[in-house]
């Protein structure tokens, strides 16, 4: 099992930090890995839509369809993927520090099967990092925007 925690603090308000995580048009913006994401419901985001991302990690190209499986608009969103040698759920929640200060976390939970079992500890630090940066870019973006 792969449970992968990270958070940021992001100098804006909780709203404003909530509505553009949650939103998958702009995961290719803030994703480092993310090249594309394709809607394969009908908007606006809710529980049962289906979003088809396309990337990159550890070198391979990855295709893979996240379904929403909790939605609560301003704290927490969590996607659900069963295919594909890695399924992944991803979750990330929002908290208030302050009227202008957010905490956002990001946390990839999975059970790797055959070869990317093998790589399940190396997977684990590198999600960590790729996370960090996710993090670290929706903060730019989000603070000097």
């Amino acid at each position: 099992m792969v449970d992968v925690v990270t958070e940021i603090m992001i100098n804006c308000p909780i709203s404003q930090v909530s509505e553009y995580a949650s939103n998958p048009d702009h995961a290719p913006e803030w994703y480092v890995n993310i090249h594309s994401a394709e809607w394969r419901s009908p908007k606006p985001l809710a529980i049962g839509s289906q979003i088809a991302f396309k990337a990159k990690f550890l070198g391979r190209e990855l295709a893979y369809v996240y379904e929403i499986v909790e939605l609560i608009p301003g704290k927490k969103l969590v996607m659900k993927t069963a295919q594909g040698p890695f399924p992944m759920e991803t979750t990330y929640t929002w908290q208030v520090m302050d009227a202008n200060r957010t905490k956002m976390t990001l946390r990839n939970t999975g059970n790797p099967t055959g070869y990317s079992k093998i790589m399940s500890p190396f997977m684990a630090t590198m999600m960590r990092k790729a996370n960090m940066k996710d993090l670290k870019k929706i903060k730019d973006i989000l603070e000097n925007n």
